[in-house]
């Protein structure tokens, strides 16, 4: 540690968190030190039972990938534990999760994974949970962290093993419920007043008239730096100012116009904020890429934002946090991540574009309360300072609330209807009671009778507070909002809802609700259950061609949350132009979230530049979500036999991760090659990849193609050598029918017993009507890589597998799909069992059926056995007549 006492709040705590099991809900203004709390009560995990887990849950990515870099020097490094990231950047396999002794995950990740509870030993073994910034149950990530705790303590329950929980969090106005909820008694709930802080802070609060947002926040730029001028240079020296804008444009303006007036200042140095050495600066601005932040680190003001690339971002941050440059100007994103404070720290603004809404509204309080709490650095400051810049008539509403502590409401009900379909699927839930049951387990049931008016618009109606008439109502409103829910499930498709069945005893059972496989779906690839009725929708009514794949991929409502920022709209319609695909105005129009996400997939698939930075980030968003998306498209496509929707649907899955498209040769995936080298490789008669890696003169051939340099050569060289060549080969029996008289035999260790069967030689003769097995036999020729080699595609070090699809292609239906991870190891086979009928009546007929085996990340690896069967009069019956 870098201190040597502990402060006041973590001495008062510290015998609750490191001597007792009691859960703990620590609510105390930031910078207080509450991360070391959590630590504490880790260490008596680690003490006490070594072989339990810590899941640490951040509410955002910036946060974990926070933690992981302390947690992975200080406890992995120092105490020889493992500890694990679960992001939406990192998924580590199975294994990795047995073996972590700390998880650091996001709220959906988690949610994700501990819905298989059951199933998963290492979700068992969890031991201690802490939840991070817990007061952010109140906002739009709010449901899953609810669902979160109120499952794990779930599961305590059914395990009867303790879990500790320990909610860590701002002041709050409610923290009873709060700690109600998370099973805290007397002891373990800490609610400290904003004033407690370890630094003081001084809060001014400027309320400008100016009605439009853009010239209000031009208006806001000078005094900006004069409030720079009066705070933080000091007589024995500059310190540090943050600035907080509100959105990526409003860094680059504002640094600017600082620049702008320091210069036309005569008695100002305008390099005053700077502290770098010529040589200094020069070495940073050459590693630095954007053009913008070349120009302001010259006078020492730095800009973060998101779209920023990760190297710039870094170096801005090392500058700012060794005092070499005076001034960072971000947006509101660097408030929940890193941890830098300043003296200094001016909010420009209080409200930001939101794309979806298409207008401008207000920050969450919280954001602004983490915002100032980034002022004052325990170490140097005895005080601190925060400017809060705002429009007029909001004043006094920030006025109250920065010094009050703030009431948590839930939101669970806007959101509950997917969660309640993921329970539904764990089989946590199987009745309608159970479902309301469920309901009362969480912070929301709390919330909706401390404060029923939030919720239900009839109790704000209700004058006399009658505590019966209250019950009636909110059992009135639960039941209203579960018969909601469930409709939306049944109408999604995703439940079915069986009658209740009137026992002996005449009582009427429980209505009993079932998944069907849609909503197992929905479950499995953490989608919204409108997204998967969608999906059903569209893909049940015929085979589907390659582009119109994409345009229901980009359709769907998971993608409505993709930012569309102001003006991009104009944007969209100039980068429509270039892209091959047109956009069908019909359906959308340039401002739509979906338009938008068209764009993007085809500028990746034609490796077209994208207009702006921010597009970057962004696409990266799109590609993560729609990995998900295609597979459970495909799973649906499966269930509906629609065999060319399948294989397009693969087909665009590899397509991504390539970055190619199906109209170019699979050899483009290729690094180095120019047209050149693919016209060499032409005339040779090789113009696909497997042409390639098949020749035993591979080798050879590399050398003829004028290739950059050495390195280039070699890592072709290595990639044709280990890109997996997979044999295929079938066997075909006829099953020896079932033998009704026999007993039904207990499959042991959960396998079906496999059933007797006689092999059919080429050509294949079966008789009609009997059951048929086929075996696809698949073994790899050589020891491939290990994970994909897609360089543009933004999750590094992605394991592959194949699917194996059977299917009659001139009908085009689809009759077995199954998913195969192939051994690690060289030539061990990986046997896949399809068992179908042979048709019935007719003698003498030919059908033919296709074996597809295709890859679920390498472009042109795929390949196609076709069989054909002919039915043959039995051989026994002839022998004995």
């Amino acid at each position: 540690y870098k201190f040597t006492h502990f402060n006041a709040i973590q001495t008062q705590v510290f015998h609750t968190c490191y001597h007792t099991d009691y859960n703990v809900l620590l609510g105390a203004p930031t910078g207080s030190g509450k991360t070391n709390v959590a630590e504490l009560t880790m260490f008596r995990l680690f003490n006490n039972s070594p072989d339990e887990k810590v899941i640490y849950i951040a509410p955002l990515k910036a946060l974990a990938r926070e933690r992981m870099e302390d947690w992975e020097e200080r406890f992995q490094r120092q105490l020889g534990k493992t500890v694990v990231e679960l992001t939406g950047d990192f998924t580590p396999d199975v294994d990795a999760l047995e073996r972590a002794d700390v998880v650091v995950s996001t709220p959906e990740k988690w949610d994700g994974i501990s819905r298989h509870w059951q199933h998963r030993a290492y979700v068992r073994k969890v031991g201690l949970i802490i939840i991070d910034e817990i007061h952010l149950l109140g906002q739009d990530r709010g449901p899953v962290l609810e669902v979160i705790v109120s499952r794990m303590r779930y599961i305590s329950c059914n395990l009867d093993k303790a879990i500790r929980f320990v909610g860590l969090s701002t002041a709050l106005a409610n923290a009873h419920d709060i700690a109600d909820w998370l099973g805290i008694g007397i002891v373990g709930l800490y609610n400290f007043k904003p004033s407690v802080r370890p630094v003081p802070m001084t809060a001014h609060i400027q309320g400008y008239p100016e009605k439009h947002f853009v010239a209000r926040m031009a208006q806001m730029n000078k005094p900006c730096f004069h409030a720079i001028k009066n705070h933080a240079v000091k007589p024995d020296g500059i310190k540090p100012t943050l600035i907080f804008v509100s959105s990526r444009r409003q860094t680059r303006l504002t640094a600017l116009d600082i620049v702008a007036f320091m210069s036309a200042d005569p008695d100002e140095n305008p390099k005053q904020f700077c502290r770098m050495e010529p040589h200094e600066l020069e070495y940073a601005t050459r590693r630095v890429t954007d053009q913008s932040l070349k120009h302001t680190l010259e006078f020492g003001i730095g800009i973060h934002h998101a779209g920023l690339p990760d190297r710039d971002r870094k170096v801005c941050e090392e500058l700012f946090v060794e005092s070499k440059i005076m001034v960072l100007i971000s947006t509101s994103t660097l408030a929940w991540g890193v941890n830098f404070p300043a003296h200094l720290v001016i909010i420009k603004g209080t409200e930001y574009y939101d794309g979806q809404l298409k207008r401008y509204v207000d920050f969450p309080i919280t954001d602004v309360l983490q915002m100032m709490g980034r002022a004052g650095r325990p170490q140097f400051d005895n005080e601190a300072r925060a400017v809060v810049m705002v429009h007029e008539p909001k004043k006094n509403f920030y006025r109250r609330f920065i010094y009050e502590p703030f009431p948590v409401e839930s939101s669970l009900h806007e959101q509950l209807t997917d969660h309640l379909n993921a329970e539904i699927v764990a089989r946590t839930i199987k009745t309608r009671e159970e479902a309301i049951d469920y309901v009362t387990w969480t912070y929301f049931f709390r919330r909706l009778t401390a404060n029923p008016a939030y919720y239900d618009q009839q109790a704000a109606l209700l004058e006399q507070t009658d505590f019966e008439k209250q019950k009636d109502m909110l059992a009135n409103y639960i039941e209203r909002l579960m018969n909601k829910c469930l409709d939306e499930l049944i109408r999604s498709g995703c439940i079915e809802l069986k009658e209740p069945e009137v026992t002996q005893q005449g009582q009427v059972a429980s209505a009993q609700v079932d998944p069907t496989k849609l909503g197992r779906i929905a479950s499995l690839y953490y989608l919204s259950h409108r997204t998967t009725a969608q999906f059903q929708r569209t893909l049940s009514r015929e085979g589907m061609s390659f582009v119109e794949i994409m345009r229901v991929l980009c359709e769907c409502p998971e993608y409505d949350e993709l930012p569309v920022r102001h003006n991009e709209d104009k944007l969209n319609a100039e980068f429509a132009e270039h892209c091959p695909l047109e956009v069908d105005l019909a359906i959308q129009a340039y401002d739509s979230p979906h338009t938008k996400a068209f764009l993007l997939l085809q500028a990746h698939m034609w490796g077209l530049a994208l207009p702006i930075n921010d597009y970057k980030t962004d696409l990266k968003s799109v590609l993560d979500r729609s990995i998900p998306l295609i597979q459970a498209m495909v799973d649906i496509a499966a269930e509906e036999a629609q065999l060319r929707s399948t294989m397009n649907l693969i087909l665009l899955l590899q397509c991504l991760h390539q970055a190619s498209h199906p109209w170019r040769t699979s050899l483009a995936c290729l690094p180095h090659l120019s047209d050149k080298a693919l016209k060499v490789l032409k005339d040779m008669e090789i113009e696909s990849l497997p042409e390639l890696i098949e020749r035993r003169d591979a080798t050879r051939i590399l050398t003829k193609l004028s290739l950059p340099n050495a390195d280039a050569h070699k890592e072709l060289q290595s990639l044709v050598q280990e890109m997996p060549r997979m044999r295929m080969r079938v066997e075909l029996r006829v099953l020896d029918p079932e033998d009704p008289n026999e007993p039904k035999e207990e499959p042991e260790d959960g396998k079906p017993k496999r059933r007797k069967g006689r092999l059919v030689p080429e050509p294949y003769e079966v008789p009609p009507d009997s059951e048929l097995e086929l075996t696809v036999i698949l073994a790899y020729d050589n020891q491939p890589m290990n994970f994909v080699y897609a360089p543009r595609f933004p999750k590094q070090r992605k394991t592959y597998s194949w699917w194996c699809i059977l299917g009659d292609t001139e009908v085009d239906e689809l009759v077995a799909i199954k998913k195969a991870l192939m051994p690690a190891r060289q030539r061990y086979d990986k046997r896949i069992n399809f068992q179908f009928c042979s048709p019935a009546d007719e003698i003498g007929e030919t059908f033919t059926l296709s074996v597809l085996c295709m890859s679920d990340s390498w472009f042109g690896l795929d390949q196609q056995l076709d069989l054909s069967i002919t039915t043959v009069q039995a051989l026994a019956e002839s022998a004995e007549g």
